[in-house]
């Protein structure tokens, strides 16, 4: 049989899953990435598929990773509906002020320690296992946007939904001093850390920011606005307009050698609101998560395929301990420690805490950090990341569903509580309860 017609057989089976999956498995403690994966694993052990090992396709692998990140993080920023803010952001400030750093050390003093990885192979694995993760951790996500003024986002959807949209960003001065470390180890180059914080830090932050903001503007006056009697674009409701905007604020970033990843969150932000209460956004958002379900769905099949096909061969017990300790113990412990005193209860405190959901983000900061700087423990590397995704990926979607639900019962409890008028009035004898949005 032909590998080709194979091929479309399978994709096709594959993408009427994807489809009918998510229905099923969403009362039930199962999430589609473990299936995809599973899938993956099973699918390229048969003769017909050819092992998809990123260690031997580095530049493939990081394309395929940004564009599926980048696509993630625009349906991430246009589906908030808080208004941006330092109060109303607050749990996003810690999570990205404390916890992240602290992960990064945590992981790096355990990888170096532990595990027995170099200084800089240390900071590497640090920067790529830190972060949430925007295309994995969907099912602790907000929504699609709303355009009801009364709509209100839980604290953990939105705190981790605005946390995995900016955090990809700010892995990446930690990634440039990985790289940093292990040119200089080789006698290379050597960057002053002074060189790192204007550069890396600094200036990248800052072209980030402003060409994000800058082209989120011109955006939101061309989608709703237009100057004279050209037609507002939002008009037409074309969606993949959502992959256009992706396209146009990560590129022009990268030609600035400021942070892409940044920069489309930031873009998308600042669409949102522009024109806060149009049905344009649901429009956008809804392709934007389709093109992004697509891809998702490609890169779990070839993380399961690369897998079975020895991905995992040079794991250690140490490098599995490191995986572990990493998902389980150290996210935990240091966003829990961030939030303390913070808008979180106790109970959604320790969900924001527990679900540092790791995934294609880390995949892509490893394959960006091995074309640029000379690691010698690449297999490592790979072992430990990779280990930390799977753990992810199993824990965290078998995790999501029933800890989701629950927390939506005690807020709805919550609501009902304050909503429900005295006994007694006229009120609570004729009006029902009000009913929890969001």
């Amino acid at each position: 049989m032909p590998s080709y017609a194979v091929l479309l057989v399978f994709l096709g089976f594959v993408a009427l899953l994807t489809a009918w999956l998510p229905a099923y498995l969403e009362k039930r403690p199962m999430s589609l990435p473990i299936v995809l994966v599973v899938i993956g694993m099973v699918t390229f052990r048969l003769p017909w598929f050819e092992s998809p090992d990123p260690r031997l396709h580095l530049d493939t692998a990081e394309r395929l990773t940004e564009f599926g990140v980048i696509v993630s993080l625009m349906g991430a920023g246009l589906a908030i509906d808080r208004p941006f803010g330092l109060r109303a952001w607050s749990t996003t400030w810690r999570l990205l002020a404390v916890a992240m750093p602290l992960s990064i050390a945590a992981i790096a003093l355990l990888g170096w320690w532990f595990a027995g990885l170099s200084v800089a192979g240390a900071a590497l694995l640090g920067a790529a296992l830190a972060p949430t993760d925007p295309v994995l951790a969907r099912d602790v996500q907000v929504g699609e946007p709303s355009t009801d003024d009364h709509a209100r986002e839980d604290e953990v959807r939105f705190s981790l939904t605005s946390e995995a949209g900016l955090n990809d960003a700010l892995a990446f001065p930690f990634v440039h001093g990985a790289i940093a470390l292990a040119l200089a180890a080789a006698g290379l180059a050597h960057r002053s850390t002074i060189e790192w914080l204007a550069v890396a830090v600094v200036y990248r932050l800052a072209v980030g920011i402003a060409v994000g903001w800058l082209v989120g503007v011109l955006l939101g006056r061309v989608f709703f606005s237009p100057p004279g009697r050209l037609t507002a674009l939002a008009d037409r409701a074309q969606g993949f307009v959502a992959i256009a905007s992706t396209l146009l604020a990560y590129g022009l970033t990268e030609m600035a050698h400021g942070y892409g990843f940044l920069a489309v969150f930031v873009t998308a932000v600042t669409l949102r609101s522009a024109e806060r209460h149009h049905e344009f956004h649901v429009v956008l958002h809804e392709f934007a998560r389709q093109v992004e379900e697509m891809l998702m769905v490609a890169l779990l099949l070839l993380l399961g395929g690369a897998v079975s096909n020895g991905l995992l061969n040079e794991l250690t017990w140490p490098g599995f301990a490191v995986a572990v300790l990493g998902v389980l113990v150290v996210r935990p412990i240091v966003a829990g420690v961030a939030l303390l005193g913070g808008r979180p209860r106790t109970s959604e405190r320790r969900t924001i805490a527990f679900f540092g959901v790791r995934g294609i983000g880390s995949i892509y900061y490893l394959t960006f950090a091995l074309q640029h700087g000379p690691f010698d423990d690449t297999d490592a590397l790979w072992s430990i990341v990779t280990c930390a995704i799977l753990l992810s990926v199993v824990v965290h979607g078998v995790a999501a569903t029933p800890v989701m639900r629950r927390l939506d019962r005690h807020r709805r409890r919550r609501h009902a509580q304050v909503t429900l008028p005295k006994a007694g009035t006229a009120s609570g004898l004729d009006e029902p309860v009000a009913e929890p949005t969001g």
